[in-house]
């Protein structure tokens, strides 16, 4: 709601400036003026009567959401706002090294501002965390780490690290979000994406004739929260010496190995096991088999996804391929037919046909059909189509137990996401690709 957000940075910009006004005379080793502090009660009574417009207008927002799951009616598109409106200077003094460390000791004396958080988002998301929450607000701002071993952490210490950047580990590019995949994030509760499953029919008429009644039908795209894990851990001794900003290190580390989940989900999730539907086992999206067993991916193959997807009329959008390496290199040296110079995969950015192409090695290369072994996939559609929910915020979890003897702390990360597909017609796929 844009009146919720409206009043929480409301509140957030009262509360700043009563701290900037203490904050002032403590910079100059002063108490308070008399206007000052009047200044600062006005502040906080302004804040205190946001407060309450919040909190009413949060009752009001679950009362209606109560009488629209009443009357099953779908759930607007827009997400809540995930937000628990933190002042700037609550977001600069969180730290979530001090929020695991409390977790790890179970006394949050001296992160009562980690826990007072935690608390709130537990609040706004009606359920409690496995460990503690971490707030939205701020993180919208990366394997074991360990001092003692360099390629584990030791290359983090200030006397090592001094100005220089740190070479990330390589990893599978996540790439359907770039393709064009719509991504929801900050989602509270579950929600339904309306489409449009059928439209009217025109009629030919005589005159002074009435067409036959008919009407557009509506579906709907439901997405529910899945959860997805990793852990990291890392030692008591690094959390104390690095000078790098281990916290950023830990959480983006955690959360990029996420998202490369996500984005693998995205593609061949197995809808199964409490995982998300990929596109590849969503019903309704074309299947171009190549052969019984699987074979070499040709000009044809490769015009036939882009005919499976026009000819439902859902050749429109963000319309690309996407497939990793080895289909990659068996089309830039496959020519289009026996009569051609021209390989299948040219160059420039939009090197198949005309349209852009992705290539990650996330994509699948270890397919089975019949007696095939090794085949990889290629995918084509309307990448827009592709809806990836994110639910709230990260979960963290701190175990001091695993590698108590060791002194290390595992930290583990939970993110609630769902996938899934408005159109199943925007999509088409090879599953049987031979590359070699």
């Amino acid at each position: 709601m844009d009146k919720l957000r409206e009043l929480r940075q409301l509140r957030a910009q009262k509360v700043d400036e009563a701290d900037q006004i203490l904050q002032t005379a403590e910079k100059e080793k002063r108490d308070v003026t008399e206007d000052e502090q009047k200044r600062i009660d006005n502040l906080l009574a302004e804040a205190d009567k946001i407060e309450r417009q919040i909190k009413t207008l949060e009752k009001l927002e679950n009362q209606k959401k109560s009488i629209r799951a009443y009357k099953e009616e779908p759930t607007k598109e827009e997400p809540e706002d995930p937000s628990i409106g933190m002042s700037k200077r609550d977001i600069k003094q969180y730290s979530l090294v001090r929020a695991i460390r409390a977790a790890a000791t179970n006394n949050w004396k001296g992160a009562e501002l980690e826990k007072e958080a935690s608390d709130a988002v537990a609040e706004k998301l009606g359920k409690e965390p496995r460990g503690f929450f971490v707030p939205y607000d701020w993180m919208a701002e990366r394997r074991d780490l360990v001092v003692g071993t360099d390629s584990a952490g030791g290359y983090l210490k200030a006397t090592d690290l001094l100005a220089q950047s740190f070479i990330e580990l390589l990893r599978n590019k996540m790439l359907v979000k770039q393709a064009g995949a719509t991504v929801l994030a900050g989602l509270v509760g579950d929600i339904t994406i309306p489409k449009q499953s059928g439209g009217a029919t025109a009629y030919w008429v005589a005159e002074s004739g009435a067409p036959t009644e008919s009407q557009q039908t509506i579906g709907q795209v439901p997405l529910a929260p899945k959860s997805v894990a990793a852990f990291t851990d890392i030692s008591r001794k690094l959390l104390k010496q690095s000078s790098i900003d281990v916290e950023a290190f830990v959480r983006n580390d955690l959360a990029t190995v996420l998202a490369l989940e996500i984005d693998r989900a995205s593609l061949h999730g197995s809808g199964s096991s409490n995982e998300p539907t990929g596109i590849q086992n969503q019903t309704g999206v074309a299947v171009v088999s190549i052969g019984d067993n699987g074979e070499a991916p040709t000009w044809t193959h490769i015009v036939q996804l882009e005919t499976e997807v026009a000819q439902d009329n859902a050749d429109i959008g963000a319309l690309a391929y996407m497939t990793n390496a080895k289909v990659r290199g068996k089309l830039k040296t496959t020519f289009k037919n026996t009569n051609s110079d021209v390989p299948i995969w040219g160059d420039g950015k939009t090197p198949l046909n005309g349209y852009s192409a992705y290539v990650t090695n996330q994509v699948a290369s270890n397919l089975t059909k019949g007696s095939g072994t090794d085949l990889s996939a290629i995918f084509f559609g309307n990448w827009r189509d592709l809806i990836i929910g994110q639910w709230g915020t990260l979960d963290v979890l701190v175990d001091p137990y695993t590698g108590g003897t060791s002194g290390t702390v595992r930290v583990i990360v939970f993110q609630d996401v769902d996938i899934a597909v408005r159109h199943p017609e925007s999509f088409a796929v090879i599953l049987d690709a031979v590359t070699t």
